[in-house]
């Protein structure tokens, strides 16, 4: 009963459809976490892959359940038992589990390296002979399930749950089905939307030089929030992705120093005047995201009652500041330290924008919470930044460097650590785990801010992982982000 409630709280999330019965899920949810000590009782200890499911989804819906639920499951000395991973389901859960472990957790730090090695001894078995299980743990060990981009996992797994397994409700495949189609033709329409406002802007009349990623922009927003009801949030951050594009083509490739200092004032102040003085360029620049932030705060205002501008124009008053910063790095030569680096490019990378973007226009929003967004940015808003610059860096930065730009993270850690390029590689892969366990503690933390702003915080650094997990796919997009695009955009699932 308890194990076939969780799994198809589980199916519906990776089926894409739970938002459709969010009060039931809650309802399962909370009663699981508030039956702990009833549920994990000695004759539970079997069912290795059901607790490691639990604390899986305790930890997705927010819920700071602690690592020793597993306890039971190590020896004497604390270390995992060996016999444990011949049961290749129960790891494969196992494994999922451990990518939602917090800072400090080492046994769950144990588990991640011991289920991956079980599992890719699994794959290369001469008696792997499932190939549903093979499927669903190599598609695993590729990425883990909390560092998907949900909406491209719903679609692989809506062809997982019907050909492969064997508790497949057809009604519930039925509606995933449905829903990814309806949702592909909302994305079509806000597509339309956004691309008669970026045509109506004309921005290559005076502004040639800048990268044309309105596809990519788009994409980056269903991967953020994709359900429905946050179609203003995906139509607001795609015109903001636009101008972010548009602004950092500026501060890199085009603008003097004289020019972007000049083009930082007149943002820092928020002023249209200042901009008199400035090249056409950099005044059709201001002048499209003045706009644009107005005619987005006004329609908080008309529908919610409520000025959101200043914390727009904060959070790209940051951001051209942070530009700014690079910039004069850049024309004096001078290479910071790691530190200097990482502290300015968490905002440089724009992360702050999609937050506010999504903070300021979500639904539920309201006059409190912006005075609690007053103070400053959440924490996880600057470890999902983190994030979405170290992948980032780590697929773009010597593409970067041989156009013209400041050195990047890699260049800055092999300088500080006199390391040399592989080194410094695999080090910043293990600031990227740091990062996503400090996501994973800020998810169940008690902050301030609700279940929406950590969903898209988090939802940052998911993107980046899926955008440049292969090299750059938005600078430079290839093939995969644009099979990603049809798949996600165009391409209907077939009811069959």
């Amino acid at each position: 009963m308890l194990k076939g409630k969780l799994e198809l709280v589980d199916s519906l999330q990776q089926l894409g459809i739970a938002y459709h019965f969010t009060d039931e899920i809650d309802c399962v949810i909370n009663e699981i976490y508030e039956s702990m000590n009833q549920i994990l009782l000695p004759d539970m200890h079997d069912d290795f892959y059901l607790v490691s499911l639990i604390f899986r989804l305790l930890r997705m819906h927010g819920f700071s359940v602690h690592e020793d639920m597993f306890k039971y499951y190590l020896d004497k000395e604390g270390y995992w038992e060996e016999k444990l991973f011949s049961d290749i389901k129960g790891t494969l859960s196992l494994y999922e589990a451990s990518y939602f472990a917090k800072e400090g957790e080492e046994t769950l730090e144990m588990a991640r390296h011991l289920t991956t090695r079980h599992l890719s001894d699994f794959l290369i078995s001469p008696n792997c002979d499932d190939s549903r299980l093979r499927d669903h743990v190599a598609h695993a060990l590729d990425l883990p399930l909390n560092w998907r981009m949900e909406r491209l996992h719903t679609r692989w797994f809506i062809d997982q749950y019907k050909s492969t397994d064997e508790k497949m409700i057809p009604a519930l495949w039925e509606l995933a089905v449905l829903d990814f189609n309806l949702m592909q033709d909302l994305y079509k329409n806000e597509l339309k939307h956004v691309s008669r406002w970026w045509t109506d802007l004309r921005p290559y009349e005076k502004l040639p030089f800048i990268r044309n990623r309105l596809m990519e922009n788009y994409l980056w927003t269903v991967g953020r929030a994709f359900e429905p009801e946050h179609s203003s949030h995906r139509i607001a951050q795609t015109q903001a992705n636009c101008l972010i594009t548009t602004i950092d083509d500026i501060y890199d490739v085009y603008g003097s120093l004289i020019e972007l200092e000049a083009f930082t004032v007149a943002i820092d102040k928020w002023d249209i005047t200042l901009a008199e003085t400035l090249p056409e360029y950099m005044q059709t620049c201001i002048s499209a995201l003045f706009n644009t932030v107005e005619y987005q705060g006004h329609e908080v205002l008309k529908r919610k009652g409520l000025n959101v501008i200043p914390y727009f124009k904060r959070a790209w008053k940051d951001l051209c500041k942070a530009y700014l910063k690079e910039a004069r790095w850049y024309h004096s030569g001078y290479v910071p330290t790691l530190e200097e680096y990482l502290e300015n490019a968490w905002v440089s990378i724009s992360g702050n924008i999609a937050v506010s973007t999504a903070y300021c226009i979500n639904n539920y929003v309201t006059a409190k919470e912006l005075e609690q967004f007053s103070s400053g940015y959440p924490d996880i808003v600057r470890y999902s930044s983190m994030n979405l610059r170290l992948y980032n860096d780590l697929a773009t930065s010597n593409a970067e460097l041989e156009r013209g730009d400041v050195n990047k993270v890699v260049q800055c850690y092999m300088r500080d650590k006199d390391v040399t390029e592989l080194v410094a590689r695999k080090e910043i892969q293990e600031l990227i785990w740091k990062q996503w366990k400090l996501i994973n503690g800020e998810i169940v933390s008690n902050c301030a801010f609700g279940k929406y702003l950590k969903n898209v915080a988090s939802n940052i650094a998911r993107m980046a992982q899926c955008i440049y997990q292969h090299g750059d796919g938005y600078g430079m997009p290839d093939g995969e982000t644009k099979d990603q695009i049809s798949t996600l955009l165009f391409d209907p699932v077939e009811l069959v």
